[in-house]
């Protein structure tokens, strides 16, 4: 299956499977997209293709940690986010109801970076919830 996102001006594509696709409870992820859960889609680096990398700002995704791996790329034109890019190469990362993307392509298979003392209730949708990312998920190597 194919997996296409971005804006007007930017486009991404993947011709493979996502690596992981999760819920995500985290609070980096609330801070930067203002959703109490944000659905989040990793690829494998070198799966996710950018048309016009060259338009494209990036900063960082955690603000709490400017020197952290992943960086926000958002469309130089018109502002809007297209992925979370891998300083490391490993992951290239879309949120696919706010980055072009169809959701229901790429369906959630779990909670992660659940915290129960946030004091919000515990998800009971039927997915398994993970305090992290989920026990299996291995890193892909960075180059």
């Amino acid at each position: 299956m194919a997996y296409s996102g971005g804006c007007a001006c930017i486009q991404t594509r993947s011709d493979n499977d996502p690596i992981d696709v999760h819920i995500c409870h985290c609070s980096v992820c609330k801070r930067v997209t203002g959703q109490p859960t944000t659905h989040v889609a990793f690829f494998n680096h070198g799966d996710l293709s950018v048309d016009n990398p060259d338009n494209l700002n990036r900063q960082p995704f955690n603000d709490q940690n400017p020197d952290g791996p992943l960086e926000l790329c958002t469309c130089k034109n018109c502002g809007a986010p297209i992925m979370l890019d891998d300083k490391q190469k490993r992951i290239r990362a879309v949120a696919p109801n706010i980055m072009g993307f169809d959701p229901d392509s790429m369906p959630a298979t779990y909670h992660a970076f659940y915290d129960p003392a946030t004091g919000v209730p515990k998800p009971d949708d039927g997915r398994p919830v993970c305090e992290g990312l989920r026990p299996d998920f291995v890193w892909p190597q960075g180059s």
